[in-house]
């Protein structure tokens, strides 16, 4: 059941997005039929004199089959082609006067022209080339046959086939090449949102693996001095901070192995220890030095690493955002620590007005959208939630939430 609707044919233009377009082929094809039919009996019959039963034979063979193009339209040319040829033929054996169009009469080649058309919409070039090449052979076959010698009106088909042919393929690889084109821009940006996000993932392994790693680091070291450092410590003791040291070894080899690939190379500066809410005041400074006046409303709440880190780089990249954007407009950060009903809380907010009048043009016309995703996977990392938007003034807001479960440990209040 599967592989007959994959088989089944597409109409033509079955893809546009506007509905009048898709039924376009199907209004146009019915349109021709219903015209070209009794109007090609009427002229075969009056006009060249053919036999009114032939006549009307052949205007059903060379009508009917285009309402199959707009579905299969190399079929309905088969069909077309075949009973226009049949049709000069028939009228070889008629005695029609000198003035009247042969091989094939004018409503022969209205039909043949909207076959062509549909063609060029569907075939591949090879299939276009060798259907207007058996116009062309069968239009110069049957001019030496022709009863009053030939001119170029003879050739009249094969001259508008080729037109046609040629303009719809040049149509159809031009809509085929913007398509392509909006499919891979669209998968362009999603490689690269996948893409900074990955990187931005990367980067905060690297700083856990930092956190994690220092912390691990203390404890071993705690745990093999411990006989030196407590007097009278019990055999059973001393080996349980033996134990615990091993284990504490193990683990962070452990997660060496696992993370160390994450650091590159060239990352020299990562080896550093890692900032908290106590540089926030270094990256104010420097903004100020940038040009942009900010006011700065310190916290001294004792946070752990990871939230204290998770701060330091929310704020870092609202402010970079503020310097590349809006040069020059006044911004305010605060970082503040409060109690609530679910526990301790760290309140980030970096808040920037509109650039100053004549506003400053931009340092970046665009942005990547790399520091959004940034802070959203920080906040995740630890929990929190985070909320940025423009505002009505046409500035700009950037606050995050991060709970604080060792402030609650150590003050229970």
């Amino acid at each position: 059941m599967t592989s007959v609707e994959e088989e089944r044919p597409r109409a033509l233009l079955a893809g546009a997005s506007r509905r009048w377009v898709r039924l376009l082929p199907w209004g146009v094809a019915f349109v021709l039929c219903v015209a070209l039919l009794p109007t090609t009996i009427q002229v075969l019959t009056a006009d060249y004199g053919l036999n009114g039963g032939l006549a009307s034979a052949l205007a059903v063979a060379q009508s009917a089959p285009l309402l199959l193009a707009v579905v299969r339209p190399l079929r309905a040319w088969y069909v077309v082609f075949a009973a226009d040829v049949a049709g000069a033929l028939a009228l070889l054996t008629v005695d029609f006067e000198e003035r009247l169009l042969w091989p094939f009469p004018p409503m022969e080649i209205v039909g043949y022209v909207g076959l062509c058309l549909a063609l060029g919409l569907r075939e591949r070039r090879r299939t276009l080339l060798l259907v207007w090449l058996a116009t062309a052979g069968a239009n110069v076959g049957l001019g030496f046959a022709a009863q009053h010698g030939t001119d170029a009106m003879t050739l009249l088909l094969t001259i508008l086939g080729g037109i046609t042919l040629l303009l719809a393929a040049a149509l159809r690889e031009r809509y085929e090449a913007q398509r392509r084109l909006a499919e891979q821009e669209t998968i362009s940006e999603a490689e690269r949102g996948r893409r900074t996000l990955l990187e931005e993932r990367a980067r905060i392994a690297r700083e856990l693996h930092d956190v994690v790693a220092h912390h691990m680091s203390v404890i071993t070291v705690q745990a093999d001095t411990a006989a030196y450092r407590l007097d009278r410590l019990p055999p059973n003791a001393q080996e349980e901070f033996t134990s615990i040291a091993a284990t504490a070894r193990e683990s962070l080899g452990e997660m060496r192995r696992l993370l160390g690939v994450l650091r590159s190379e060239e990352a020299h500066g990562e080896l550093a220890p890692q900032p908290g809410l106590t540089r926030i005041g270094q990256l104010v400074e420097a903004t100020v030095r940038a040009g942009v006046p900010v006011e700065f409303t310190p916290c001294d709440a004792d946070v752990s690493e990871t939230v204290g880190l998770s701060a330091y780089r929310i704020v870092q990249e609202a402010l970079a955002n503020v310097v590349r954007h809006a040069p020059g407009a006044p911004t305010r950060v605060s970082v503040s620590a409060s109690a609530a009903e679910d526990g301790a809380r760290l309140t980030v907010l970096v808040v920037n007005g509109p650039p100053p009048e004549p506003p400053a043009a931009p340092l970046e016309e665009g942005g990547t959208g790399h520091g959004l995703v940034g802070m959203r996977e920080r906040v995740r990392l630890v929990g929190g939630t985070l909320d940025t938007g423009p505002l009505p003034d046409g500035g700009f807001r950037v606050a995050a939430l991060l709970p604080l479960d060792e402030l609650d440990e150590k003050d229970p209040t």
